[in-house]
């Protein structure tokens, strides 16, 4: 991969190894991690009903969000800290397939989940506002921080869920959402567009749920400000050699 304007050579060198150990991820490693999750969420339904498949999706995915930040990082402790959360996710995304009514593993599964695609999605971020040019894998990098923030919220709810249970209804009836439901619910939220027929019904599902819309709308609003900010800035000053 080669360096950003304004990397220093150390740096540029790092990245230059990175994607020579990741050619799979070519220049473009967010747009990996992009079509990871929008592949992830049309396979899923066909492994809804496999246990083995289920663990062997959740696992996956999760090595490509952390290969991905991996390539895009700009610090070590960056990795280190989403490696430390990312590794027990794994262990508990396989016991919850294999035991999903038992509920502190799902409990814990989305305490690690959760922050986890939080902080990966600060690290695509970060590598999105680096420097003063916007390069064609920083857009795949919007992309692919608002479905990891997408993927957050959801576990969020998933253990809201197990806490407070009957905190979400839908069209399906019963008292329990399973996981791509509440995933459609964060997609839905996230992007402002209400079509979703899971509906929070209790104060502290509806709070986070606020809390998520609000996240949808500053995430645009911050991508926008930065887009614009960078054309009038080459309109002022000129391209940056």
């Amino acid at each position: 991969m080669t360096g950003h304007l304004g990397d220093p050579p150390a740096e540029a060198g790092t990245r230059e190894r990175r994607h020579q150990v990741l050619p799979v991820f070519g220049k473009h490693p967010s747009a990996v991690l992009l079509g990871a999750q929008l592949l992830a969420v049309l396979i899923y339904p066909f492994l809804r009903d496999s246990t083995p498949g289920r663990a062997l999706l959740g696992v996956v995915h999760l090595g490509i969000v952390l290969t991905a930040l991996w390539a895009v990082r700009r610090s070590p402790a960056l990795l280190w800290v989403a490696i430390c959360l990312g590794g027990p996710g794994m262990v508990f995304t396989v016991l919850e397939a294999f035991s999903p009514d038992t509920g502190w593993i799902v409990l814990v599964s989305a305490l690690l989940h959760a922050p986890f695609y939080f902080y990966v999605s600060y690290g695509m971020v970060r590598y999105l506002f680096h420097d003063d040019r916007v390069t064609r894998d920083e857009l795949f990098a919007t992309g692919a921080a608002f479905t990891v923030v997408a993927w957050g919220f959801a576990y969020v709810f998933v253990a809201v869920q197990v806490i407070w249970p009957g905190s979400f209804i839908g069209a399906e009836g019963g008292t329990e959402r399973d996981w791509f439901e509440l995933l459609y619910l964060s997609f839905s939220t996230l992007t402002s567009v209400g079509l979703s027929d899971v509906v929070p019904v209790l104060d502290h599902a509806r709070s986070l749920v606020m809390i998520e819309m609000v996240v949808g709308v500053l995430y645009v609003a911050l991508v926008v400000a930065r887009l614009v900010g960078l054309t009038v800035s080459r309109s002022v000053h000129g391209p940056t050699r």
